[in-house]
């Protein structure tokens, strides 16, 4: 037990800093014993974990509080947590923009108010935080269908041909927006798919409102390179900002696609 408490305030130190302290101080006054089982479990257990690294960890974490729109002083903490273990100004911005997809726009627009929050605060402690790169390639107008197929074919081969069939009677457009959607956010090229899906799986793990979607991204995320072990440490994260149920749901979904794949033939799901 002292193990896991000396790793947790090890670990908290090293991605939040005087953030994380100065969280944890403020509810040691009225209930030690949270804080002692949330530094043990969240920082001595799950961040100690070396799967996932800390920067895929944090982006995931952004992803899943900007999705959950209301914990705004939790996402303060993890978007400095992010700058913290190295992820740069415009990959958490894709993020952000990639959540918007799954969320909503307003969900964006208040991570993003957040975000300019941090970084003028790190700004006046005189931190220079790296902006990173910016996407070079650009869709032209006349080619985003093209281009969101495309894209679209590298998450699942099927996946246009399924959505034209369900729901071109309907609602067309939606379809057409949904494609195009692809060339908008996944094409932009400054950050990997393996990264996007990881925390598209967590962002819709943390909801728990969406479990087809969740089903087809986690697919997905195996076709782009992630691991099924990278998704299982996904699940142990959504654990800790949303809650076991969730988790458990979101393994479950797991399970449920490696067992299609394996009925499939598909043996490269390590």
């Amino acid at each position: 037990m002292e193990d896991r408490l000396k790793r947790g305030l090890k670990k908290l130190q090293e991605v939040d800093g005087k953030v994380g302290d100065d969280v944890a101080n403020n509810m040691n006054d009225i209930f030690p014993d949270f804080v002692k089982y949330m530094i043990e479990y969240v920082w001595g257990d799950i961040y100690t974990r070396n799967i996932l690294n800390l920067k895929s960890k944090e982006m995931a974490v952004v992803a899943a509080l900007t999705a959950m729109g209301n914990v705004k002083p939790q996402l303060k903490v993890h978007i400095n947590g992010a700058l913290n273990v190295g992820c740069t100004i415009n990959e958490i911005k894709e993020i952000i923009l990639q959540i918007s997809a799954y969320a909503g726009f307003p969900a964006s627009i208040n991570a993003i108010d957040e975000l300019k929050n941090v970084l003028k605060e790190r700004e006046n402690q005189g931190i220079k935080d790296c902006i990173g790169e910016k996407p070079t390639n650009r869709v032209l107008p006349t080619e985003r269908y093209d281009a969101g197929l495309k894209e679209l074919s590298q998450l699942d081969s099927h996946q246009a041909e399924l959505l034209n069939e369900t729901y071109k009677d309907i609602s067309p457009d939606l379809v057409k927006f949904i494609i195009c959607g692809q060339a908008d956010i996944m094409a932009r090229d400054n950050l990997s798919k393996r990264l996007r899906e990881l925390s598209t799986i967590s962002a819709l793990t943390a909801l728990g409102t969406a479990a087809p979607q969740l089903n087809f991204h986690i697919n997905a995320g195996i076709n782009v390179g992630a691991t099924v072990d990278e998704i299982k440490e996904i699940m142990l994260l959504i654990s800790v900002y949303s809650g076991f149920p969730k988790a458990i749901n979101g393994i479950n979904t797991l399970k449920e696609v490696l067992a299609k794949r394996r009925d499939n033939g598909e043996v490269k799901i390590e």
